[in-house]
Parts: C-alpha cells; structure tokens; sequence
C-alpha cells in the first residue's frame, strides 16, 4: 500500500484547505474549514509517522513533510489545486472525499495494523467531510443561477485530475461514481469526461501550483532547521 502517498493527499489538502482560514465566506464555513484541514492534517501526521517507521531511515514526521522537495512528494494532483473561489473549493473536496471514503473503507481491512487503524478512524471523519461538501454542493447548484455556474465551474476545471484517483485503486472507482452521480443529479450538476485526463502527482511529476505551496509550508522549517520548539 503507498503509505507516503495517502500521507502527501493528505498533508497538501490539508494546506489548501488551511488557506480559507479567516477568508471564508462567513464564520460558520470558517470554523468547519478549518476543521476539515485538521482532520487532513491529523491522518498525514499518523501516516508520515507510520511511513518513517517503515523506511528506517531515521526520518520523522516533520523531516518528511517539511525537507522534501516538489519532486519526492507524491500526493495526487487534484489535492495541490488552487482553492479559486469557493465553488471550485467545494466541487474538489467532493470529488477527492467521494474517493476519500471508499479508500479508508478498503484500507480500514489492511493487513497493516497500523494502516488500518488510521484508515478505520479516518473513514469516520471522511465520511462527516463527504456530508459537508454533499450539502453544500446541493446548495450552490439549487441556489442561484450564478452558484450553479460557479460549481459547474470549478468541475469543469476538476475533471482532468479524477481518473488519477484510480490509477492504483480501479476497484474504488464504482463507488465513486455511486457516491458522486446521486449529488450531481440532485444539484443540476454535470462531471464532464476530459478527454486529456492528467496523471504524474505519484510519481512526482507536479503542477506548477505545488511549487508554490511548498515554498509557504516549508518556508519557517527550512529557515531555521533543527530547531526546538
């Protein structure tokens, strides 16, 4: 099982997310945001920690997440998309928990005992954060003319990164698609079929949004490495 790639999903979504904090489009939305991002943030923690163990090299939690570059993460390309506006935000993390869900479900059996008591808790969360975005999908699609085209939007923009989720999970891909046509229908919404899907977060072969992103994560670690705080 690709431990340190379910580690990096986790740990560059959790990033974005963190960017709406005091920037959401009200109060409520901040709070929930933020938690999302911490529930993401909290499995990458487990993850990386578990992923050090495995190596033995003597790497921990925070030397993988703060001292790799672009190149050696491997987190799926659809996590280091920009936030856009608050459609598009939405129309990901639906996208990304309706795969999220069907993954820990799969996970919470591994022989792993560690995988699956991350993945078995995970799924509890993932499972709250798919209702969020379920919700306010609905919303934004039944509400006004304007936010209706504002999540047709960030889908559209959306699309090309979605076959990559089961590149390495194809089994997962029947309940995603269960999960996901339900709230589509329901919100006048349409997932369309891109026909030049991208592929390569894996294998390390990155947008250039990642870039970016790594520079304000890492920027404090890197700054003043070996540091006790």
């Amino acid at each position: 099982m690709n431990v340190l790639g379910f580690a990096d999903d986790n740990l560059i979504l959790a990033q974005r997310l963190s960017e709406w904090v005091a920037a959401a489009p009200d109060l409520e939305l901040d709070i929930a945001v933020a938690n999302i991002a911490l529930d993401h943030l909290g499995v990458a923690r487990a993850l990386l920690t578990h992923f050090g163990d495995l190596e033995g090299k003597g790497r921990t939690e925070d030397d993988l997440a703060m001292f790799r570059s672009e190149r050696e993460l491997t987190n799926l390309l659809i996590c280091e998309q920009p936030n856009g506006d608050f459609g598009q935000t939405i129309a990901r993390q639906l996208l990304f928990d309706s795969y999220q869900v069907g993954l820990w479900e799969k996970l919470a059996g591994s022989p792993d005992e560690v995988l699956a008591a991350v993945a078995s808790k995970a799924l509890l969360e993932a499972r709250y954060h798919w209702q969020h975005s379920a919700t306010w999908t609905e919303r934004l699609g039944r509400g006004t003319e304007e936010s209706n085209r504002r999540m047709q939007s960030g889908l559209v923009a959306l699309a090309r990164y979605v076959d990559e989720m089961f590149d390495e999970h194809q089994d997962l891909r029947r309940g995603f698609d269960e999960r996901l046509t339900p709230v589509l229908d329901e919100s006048r919404l349409v997932l369309p079929k891109d026909p030049f899907p991208r592929r390569g977060g894996r294998r390390g072969m990155h947008t250039e949004h990642l870039g970016h992103l790594l520079a304000e994560m890492q920027s404090l670690a890197r700054a003043y490495s070996g540091v006790q705080w």
